[in-house]
């Protein structure tokens, strides 16, 4: 079993389109919520001129990643109506398939990837003490 991993994606919103974005993520969220349990966290931050648009996401490891992205073609379709790829990264060893998809799709989009995948220590708290 692989550490956890961190997937966070950067993204211009495109113009006048705000709150579709709004829109989306509300359905996205609850989507995600229902059908990804390994999903430790998925949270949303817009900046304040509603101009730019960041994701991170947390796993407790690559098979989470993998079933989280399984069937996020719709996901991601209805997103890039909405927003334009600014970048990725990684934090973390995600499964062969997952790197070589995302590695791909930054290709294609012609985004930077930035890949960190030793994790060497910290923690996720799910209940604070």
């Amino acid at each position: 079993m692989s550490g956890p991993v961190v997937f966070v994606s950067h993204f211009a919103v495109k113009e006048g389109r705000v709150e579709e974005l709004r829109a989306l993520a509300a359905e996205i969220e609850t989507q995600l919520r229902e059908d990804k349990p390994g999903t430790l966290a998925y949270l949303m931050y817009l900046d304040e001129d509603g101009s730019r648009f960041t994701v991170a996401h947390c796993f407790p490891d690559a098979e989470a990643m993998d079933r989280h992205f399984e069937g996020s073609e719709a996901r991601t379709a209805a997103a890039f109506e909405v927003m334009a790829p600014q970048g990725w990264e990684i934090y973390g060893r995600p499964s062969d398939a997952a790197l070589a998809t995302m590695r791909e799709g930054a290709e294609a989009t012609g985004v930077p990837l930035t890949v960190l995948p030793e994790h060497i220590g910290g923690f996720l708290r799910l209940q604070p003490t």
